[in-house]
């Protein structure tokens, strides 16, 4: 029987996957600033890792990283929508410990924006040799799941929300048992945490679970943590920690759980955008983590020193990628050692 088995994020890493922004994509009116962000945490991956990055056709993003920097970075011209990578980029399997590349379907989070081209864009990084001359292609885009909806333990557990996996327009008309049976199947999974609670104002995704919990280890989860009663998040937040302190381990035990400040709210044009400090990217020796210009970014970072003793935690300001609704694990995907 073949094992598969869904990776953990802290697992050793080959680099990390990024879809660069560019003029035909939301960043339009924005593109010089958010171009700095990515940047600035594109080059804190490649002190540590490889950096592969789809950019626009004709454009050369060379000249933003020294030369040293180069010899890490791989570039590939293909067109995109936009940059929300974890959500079209591949999950990375491993069949009997060879690297499968799963290509899941991305439909603009349930068909709210267009994303013809950034459907296509793992299954063409396959057909350029990207990946591992080893590792196979497995088509799975008649299943709608974006990256950023599911977290794995790396040891058979997967954690999401409902709200989005069952919302309108993803895989309808399947059931949240068949929902849960496909996971298991695809994923090499032997059990589904749904957290049934919990959303952010201003997001996009129907509550991505990577804008609320994330896995830090087997046995810890950090997650986001509403105080203030007079805060529009706090009953839904507080229903969420509820629910996670209901949750046990594998072996029985609850969750070592690790919350994470509220961020202060961000406004765009009157509209609260979804500031989380949940949408860190774990890399190799750093945890990667949302800054957002205030006192709280701090406290953030130390409760997650405390979750990652033995990484470096790294800000990175993220104040140009919340104003497009997401942050910074939006619009990365980590690739394993070994994927290419």
């Amino acid at each position: 029987m073949t094992k598969v088995v869904f990776p953990a994020e802290w697992v050793p890493q080959e680099g990390v996957m990024v879809t660069w922004p560019h003029r035909d994509s939301d960043w339009a009116y924005m593109l010089e600033e958010v171009t700095r962000c990515y940047v600035s945490f594109s080059k804190e991956i490649l002190r540590r890792e490889k950096l592969l990055a789809v950019v626009p056709p004709g454009i050369d993003i060379t000249p933003f990283f020294t030369s040293e920097e180069q010899q890490h970075l791989i570039s590939i011209e293909i067109p995109s929508n936009d940059t929300w990578t974890r959500d079209h980029g591949p999950l990375t399997l491993f069949c009997d410990a060879t690297p499968v590349i799963a290509d899941f379907g991305f439909n603009g989070w349930g068909l709210k924006f267009a994303a013809d081209k950034d459907n296509r864009i793992t299954g063409r990084l396959f057909e350029n040799g990207v990946f591992h001359p080893e590792a196979s292609y497995r088509n799975r885009l008649d299943f709608i799941l974006e990256g950023g909806s599911v977290e794995t333990d790396g040891k058979g557990t997967i954690l999401t929300t409902s709200t989005c996996l069952l919302a309108p327009n993803r895989n309808q008309p399947m059931t949240q048992e068949e929902i849960e049976a496909t996971l298991k199947e695809m994923l090499g999974a032997t059990r589904v945490l749904w957290l049934t609670h919990g959303y952010l104002a201003g997001d996009d995704t129907d509550s991505h679970i990577d804008t609320l919990a994330r896995f830090c280890d087997e046995q810890t989860i950090a997650y986001v943590q509403c105080d203030e009663e007079e805060d529009e998040h706090y009953p839904a937040l507080k229903a969420m920690e509820e629910e996670l302190q209901r949750f046990v381990t594998v072996a029985g035990e609850p969750y070592r759980l690790i919350p994470l400040p509220m961020a202060e709210a961000v406004f765009e044009e009157g509209e609260r955008l979804p500031a989380t400090y949940a949408n860190f990217l774990i890399i190799n020796g750093a945890v990667l983590v949302p800054a957002y210009g205030d006192a709280k970014d701090a406290i953030a970072r130390r409760q997650l020193q405390t979750a990652f003793p033995d990484r470096e935690v790294v800000g990175v300001d993220c104040r140009a990628l919340i104003r497009q609704h997401g942050s910074l694990h939006c619009v990365t995907m980590q690739l394993p050692k070994g994927v290419f």
